[in-house]
């Protein structure tokens, strides 16, 4: 019986070593597949993977320059950008202006989040290439980053609340003595022109254009120095407030550098610089009647317009 049993399980074991053996040899006498074949049956690339990406910096929160949505829709079809490493979409005047100079350099478009008292130092650390933020061009940015030519010109005004003191206020002049308190954003260009108002109060200065709008409108500032585009975007959602623009002979002085909105990359970074000028010049991006058109638009295409 003992003798059987070994008898089956041996003839069991060169069965399975046979089959096996047909195995190997099946795969050693298999035909070589052609490459023509082989190139069909692997997966296809995504060719979009392959172009380079323009990395841009922004606030996402300094609406109508850029701003944080939901999705990727907009009232008139545009697309919103996904903001990276995040479930949102930024979209904006700078947003749509990037994506245009993106679509002409043939790249993809990256957009980054960023505080903006961090925004220079995050693109210095390589976290972004660019920065296309509603920056203006100063004197004292260009001895750090390198800048394009405008892609949009804008004009300086102030907020204050619509039934408050200062409502009436026609120049910069009826400001001074009258200890009103002062206030807009923390490392922006407008800094420098709170000094102007003759024994003014200079309050706190906020993070946010958002933050210095809810100042005025809760009486913890009385005018608050921002740019017009900006400040129409604030009304939409703001009833309260009022924005001014002051007589041309009775306003602030050397706000000039603030007109002038301008891409900035890293000073050694030139040849992207060129590029992007580049870009700007063959779409003809330097027509002021084009760029106030495309900011009409977009500022009835944030969510809190609609």
């Amino acid at each position: 019986m003992k003798k059987r049993l070994a008898a089956t399980l041996l003839s069991g074991m060169m069965l399975m070593t046979a089959i096996a053996g047909c195995g190997s040899a099946a795969a050693k006498t298999e035909e070589p597949v052609s490459e023509d074949i082989a190139d069909e049956a692997a997966p296809k690339a995504d060719e979009s993977s392959d172009r380079a990406v323009l990395r841009v910096g922004m606030e996402c929160a300094y609406a109508p320059f850029n701003w944080t949505q939901d999705s990727d829709t907009t009232p008139d079809g545009s697309k919103a950008v996904p903001i990276y490493d995040s479930s949102y979409f930024a979209y904006g005047y700078d947003v749509a202006v990037a994506q245009m100079i993106a679509d002409e350099l043939d790249m993809e478009l990256e957009i980054h989040k960023v505080e903006w008292s961090s925004i220079g130092i995050s693109m210095d650390a390589g976290d972004y290439d660019c920065i296309i933020a509603g920056m203006g061009r100063t004197a004292e940015r260009q001895l750090a980053y390198n800048f394009t030519e405008p892609y949009y010109y804008r004009d300086n005004c102030i907020v204050v609340k619509k039934d408050g003191p200062y409502a009436d206020v026609k120049g910069l002049s009826e400001l001074n003595g009258t200890g009103c308190v002062l206030t807009t954003q923390l490392g922006c260009g407008w800094i420098p022109l709170l000094d102007q108002v003759e024994g003014a109060v200079t309050g706190t200065n906020f993070e946010t254009t958002s933050e210095c709008f809810m100042a005025v409108a809760n009486g913890v500032a009385d005018v608050f120095i921002v740019d017009v585009p900006t400040a129409q975007s604030a009304l939409l959602t703001n009833d309260d407030l009022l924005m001014i623009r002051l007589d041309e002979n009775d306003t602030f002085t050397g706000d000039e550098e603030m007109v002038n909105v301008c891409i900035a990359t890293r000073k050694d970074d030139t040849e992207l610089c060129d590029k992007i000028q580049g870009a700007m010049d063959a779409i003809g991006w330097n027509d002021k009647a084009k760029m106030d058109e495309l900011m009409d638009k977009v500022l009835t295409q944030q969510p809190a317009a609609n």
